[in-house]
């Protein structure tokens, strides 16, 4: 009995592509033997499929199975009428256009992203359709979808900066007494208008603390919401942690705020009809404390007595 394997080869490493542009690719055969076939088919699958990861209990459970999966692009060609494949490495050439000029194109082209309840995805699965007694071949490739260079923004100047100040009176949760009597003074700015190739900047100084500092660290927030009947059922997950200044920092020193936004678990900020993708940016004070040490691997989403922090909503755009 011949073994045979099938593969995917697109022709950008990066497997980065447009709507407008031609997805080019090969599909590989390699086969000890010739094999016959029923055709070759190619299909093509984007779609946003809302879930929840790790079973959570309440509501949003009761979701998984009741929201039906948003279908962007599902398309099936032929690249190979039936015949027979030579043994050996056979490759077959394909090139198929996500956004065709004859489609009405009413459904959107969203960027892929990966999230805890919003998974928007592109795949391509190759077949080798065979007989009634031979295994058929298949395999799966995903690929990243970006907005079309049309539809992007300019470059804007200069990021959006907002200047935040963060004391023990924007606190909305309890603080440890020392910190409350004691007071502390954090200022700064930041980008809250960012292109996903750029970096979130600014700084930090921070101007006063009674008690030391233990940590700085800048936390990028994920908020996904999910229409379902009459509610809009939202979740909160951590997407990056990245720490600014370890230990007790000199007072009156600016700390720089450097940021790079992790790929496929952002995209840009979008407000769709059954769903929405927004996202946050926390700055997160930790002081040195002994209760810290007892929870060292507290969720940093959850304010703590020995944290202070502050939260600024942030726009994700792709530009030119």
């Amino acid at each position: 009995m011949s073994s045979a394997a099938l593969e995917i080869k697109l022709s950008r490493p990066s497997r980065i592509y447009r709507p407008s542009e031609p997805l080019e690719g090969k599909i590989v055969v390699k086969s000890a033997s010739s094999i016959s076939h029923r055709g070759v088919r190619l299909a093509v699958n984007g779609s946003v499929i809302m879930q929840v990861r790790g079973g959570t209990a309440g509501l949003i459970e009761s979701i998984v199975g009741a929201v039906k999966p948003v279908v962007i692009v599902n398309r099936i060609i032929e690249v190979r009428p039936p015949g027979r494949i030579a043994s050996g490495t056979t490759e077959i050439p394909f090139s198929v256009t996500l956004k065709q000029s004859g489609d009405d194109n009413r459904e959107r082209f969203y960027e892929t992203c990966h999230g805890a309840n919003i998974n928007i995805q592109y795949l391509l699965t190759a077949d080798v359709t065979r007989g009634y007694l031979h295994k058929s071949l298949c395999t799966t490739m995903e690929f990243i979808l970006e907005t079309d260079k049309a539809e992007l923004l300019d470059q804007p100047a200069s990021p959006e900066m907002v200047i935040f100040y963060i004391t023990q009176d924007t606190q909305r949760h309890p603080l440890l007494p020392e910190l409350k009597s004691g007071g502390f003074r954090v200022t700064g700015k930041m980008s809250v208008q960012c292109a996903l190739s750029d970096p979130i900047s600014g700084e930090i100084i921070v101007e006063t603390s009674a008690v030391p500092i233990h940590s700085v660290d800048i936390h990028i927030l994920r908020i996904e919401s999910i229409l379902f009947g009459d509610k809009i059922v939202t979740e909160t997950s951590l997407v990056q942690t990245t720490q600014i200044a370890d230990g007790d920092v000199s007072r009156h020193m600016r700390l720089p705020i450097y940021v790079i936004l992790p790929r496929l678990l952002t995209c840009p900020t979008m407000l769709a009809g059954p769903f929405s993708v927004e996202f946050k940016v926390a700055i997160v004070i930790s002081f040195e404390s002994e209760l810290s040490k007892m929870q060292a691997k507290s969720d940093p989403r959850t304010p703590r007595l020995w944290m202070a922090m502050e939260t600024l909503p942030l726009e994700l755009v792709r530009t030119r």
